[in-house]
């Protein structure tokens, strides 16, 4: 069992979590993720190690609730726990010391690229990081950016904050004013990562995104998380979970994560009934 040391609200479903998880802090790296499991019938599912805590021998997981597995979780309580954590795993991000990375961050996708970004400054490079969202209320982690950036750009579609217009629109300003970079790594959305793959192939600025399909074992052993990359099959938790996004197949990824997407509403009709019959017999409703 890992207790749950804190579950802080960041954003309209998403929460951060910091876990006890002294086993994956004493060899986590940048880029890589846990499963975890929330009870002994639960789903597995994959999560980024957004931050790290070694005094409290804990981890900090960013979880968006969108189907039954994240909103139960994102209702666990501090001093509630999760019966695994299991990690780390995938291959840690290839940073070189000294180099100068665009930190392109899409919504839940900012946890992702943050750890990175600490990675990139601490092996004494510079970072510039975008962080975009829908809406103000769904911009996160801009603060810890900010810490970790020479420069930190926001951007909302709406305009609520910052500027106006997507991360690619900020990434493309850049590029013209003649920034240049080692390398893009982008996380967010697929047709996110897209975007940004588009705007950066043509400059030929090498550009690694962080993919999360469907995952079970996170060994190559069940196959449900493999990509094609490069014309080559490639399984996201043993090969990834980033790769050069030039190569990425995002039309065969959207389709994979989008197999199963009747079982996962139906999932959450049902968690919605049962939280609802909960809530009303404990007089709550």
């Amino acid at each position: 069992m890992h207790r749950i040391l804190s579950n802080e609200v960041l954003a309209p479903d998403v929460h951060r979590l910091w876990v006890e998880a002294p086993h994956v802090i004493r060899k986590r790296r940048p880029g890589q993720f846990v499963i975890v499991r929330a009870s002994e019938d639960g789903e597995r599912i994959p999560l980024t190690i957004a931050d790290v805590d070694p005094a409290r021998g804990a981890i900090a997981l960013v979880i968006q609730g969108v189907g039954k597995t994240t909103m139960f979780i994102n209702e666990l309580p501090a001093g509630g726990s999760l019966l695994d954590v299991v990690g780390p795993l995938g291959r840690p991000t290839r940073i070189e010391p000294g180099s100068r990375v665009c930190c392109v961050g899409g919504g839940i996708g900012t946890a992702v690229v943050y750890p990175i970004a600490c990675g990139v400054k601490s092996l004494g490079g510079r970072v510039v990081s975008i962080v975009g969202g829908r809406t103000r209320d769904l911009v996160i982690l801009e603060a810890e950016m900010r810490h970790v950036s020479e420069q930190c750009i926001v951007t909302t579609d709406d305009g609520s904050y910052g500027m106006k217009g997507l991360v690619t629109d900020a990434l493309v300003e850049l590029l013209d004013k003649g920034e240049v970079f080692d390398e893009v790594v982008a996380v967010g959305p697929l047709p996110m990562m897209r975007a940004v793959c588009d705007v950066t192939r043509s400059r030929n600025v090498p550009t690694i995104v962080s993919l999360n399909p469907v995952m079970v074992d996170g060994t190559g052993m069940c196959g449900g998380c493999r990509v094609q990359v490069g014309g080559e099959q490639k399984f996201v938790c043993v090969d990834g979970p980033e790769f050069d996004g030039h190569q990425v197949d995002f039309d065969g990824l959207a389709a994979r994560l989008r197999a199963y997407r009747e079982q996962e509403a139906a999932a959450l009709v049902q968690f919605r009934r049962d939280h609802d019959l909960e809530c009303e017999a404990m007089g709550t409703v």
